[in-house]
């Protein structure tokens, strides 16, 4: 049994905000507030002048091993995403061998106990070796724990092979998480097509090659009646086009990439490869627009889009690197940071960690309800802390905020009731 004392309680689901205790038993939340009788706790943890909330749930990482571990592993990825409150991860299938079969669905669960973090859900290969020409056996993986099905960053070859595979998830009810990017239009670009790229020669991305890619899938959406979550949006047009599609009726969901929130195309140091991202760095008139979609509820949740990479991967010329942020440890200081600059309300980027990406999966978790599995960061709102290798957990430290010093700890982080972290 363990007593969370004296915290300011946030649970967006249940529409809790007030100082109290959460009280834990077998693993499972069993009273907020309120304390349940006879109740004897082994553990006390002191939450005074902190936040307790549900754990973070994230919707796109890579924990590199599987064929990539000179990058990073499960065992120091789960310690960064303890560290950072996170105590669900959703692996995007493009490992290596790719989760396209049940026996490597199971490897990825095999992994995950080893790594004595049990809740990370792989989401299952839309098309065979992610080839984008043959289907996979969606219901077998489904069968086998995936939580959904994508083709991560590759290519559906034609729209019949996308309406297909639509048709096929649509009958058993499965979830596909669809990467809008048309790789054709976005022509191996590393950049937004804007004036930085134009500035240093860069080949370059346009929004379009996102939100035609979108305009298709929302297409096909509604005639195939497919439940769909966009992952990672980076412009203005695809919110608009989000926010049509909802107010339509259409299943559809959407997250954003924690650094799409924060910088833009301005922000890019010169040839500095942490900022080679995909989707790229776009405007600021489009990160304010992403921001005010989070706002107003079209986009639902934030994610880290973890992608830690060695340092040969980021050394070489800008468009040679290979693209992605080590991004799990800085996620609650910069959604911090965005309540700061009044962008979002406390709650609503809890709940965009928490209860709308649980609510996406369909999983019983995100909130603090009894009988829901004890699953809970408490975080130090204004305990400074600077990004260096005696702070950091993950094996890529491919960041642009390395140096830097950010607001906003986790103190604590239990996941089904067994604290993982603890600063």
């Amino acid at each position: 049994m363990i007593r969370i004392d004296h915290g300011r309680i946030i649970d967006p689901a249940n529409n809790i905000d007030r100082v109290g205790s959460v009280y834990i038993a077998d693993d499972k939340i069993i009273s907020v507030i309120e304390e349940p009788d006879n109740f004897k706790p082994h553990t006390v943890i002191n939450a005074s002048g902190q936040i307790i909330c549900p754990g973070f749930i994230d919707l796109s990482t890579r924990l590199r091993d599987m064929g990539h571990s000179r990058k990073a592993t499960f065992k120091s990825e789960v310690l960064a995403a303890a560290a950072a409150g996170v105590t669900t991860l959703c692996l995007q299938p493009d490992t290596v061998p790719v989760v396209d079969t049940p026996a490597v669905a199971e490897l990825v669960k095999e992994l995950a106990e080893k790594a004595g973090y049990p809740q990370i859900y792989a989401i299952g290969a839309l098309t065979q070796k992610l080839d984008g020409t043959e289907l996979s056996s969606m219901l077998s993986l489904k069968q086998a724990g995936c939580v959904a099905v994508g083709n991560a960053n590759q290519p559906i070859k034609n729209l019949l092979i996308l309406r297909r595979a639509m048709e096929y998830a649509a009958s058993h009810d499965l979830l596909l998480m669809f990467r809008a990017n048309d790789v054709w239009l976005g022509n191996n670009g590393c950049a937004h097509e804007g004036v930085f790229a134009t500035r240093y020669g860069l080949p370059s991305i346009p929004e379009a090659a996102e939100t035609i890619a979108l305009a298709q899938c929302l297409e096909l959406a509604e005639l195939t009646g497919c439940r769909v979550h966009f992952g990672q949006l980076s412009c203005k047009r695809s919110v608009i086009k989000i926010h049509q599609a909802k107010k339509y009726g259409l299943m559809v969901s959407a997250d954003v990439a924690i650094h799409q929130l924060h910088l833009t195309e301005n922000d890019i140091a010169p040839f500095d490869s942490a900022y080679h991202v995909l989707p790229p760095l776009r405007t600021e008139a489009d990160k304010q627009y992403l921001r005010q979609g989070l706002a107003d509820g079209t986009l639902n949740s934030i994610c880290s889009d973890h992608q830690p990479h060695d340092l040969d991967a980021k050394l070489g010329a800008f468009p040679e690197t290979e693209p992605g942020m080590s991004a799990l440890e800085t996620l609650l200081p910069l959604m911090l940071k965005l309540v700061k600059q009044h962008a979002i309300t406390l709650e609503q980027g809890i709940a965009c960690l928490s209860t709308n990406p649980a609510r996406v999966l369909r999983l019983n978790s995100g909130a603090l309800t009894p009988g829901f599995p004890a699953d809970v960061c408490i975080f130090d709102p204004e305990l400074d802390w600077q990004v260096n290798s005696q702070n950091w957990k993950s094996q890529g430290v491919n960041t642009p905020f390395w140096g830097q010093t950010l607001k906003g700890r986790v103190t604590h982080t239990l996941q089904a009731g067994k604290v993982i972290y603890q600063l």
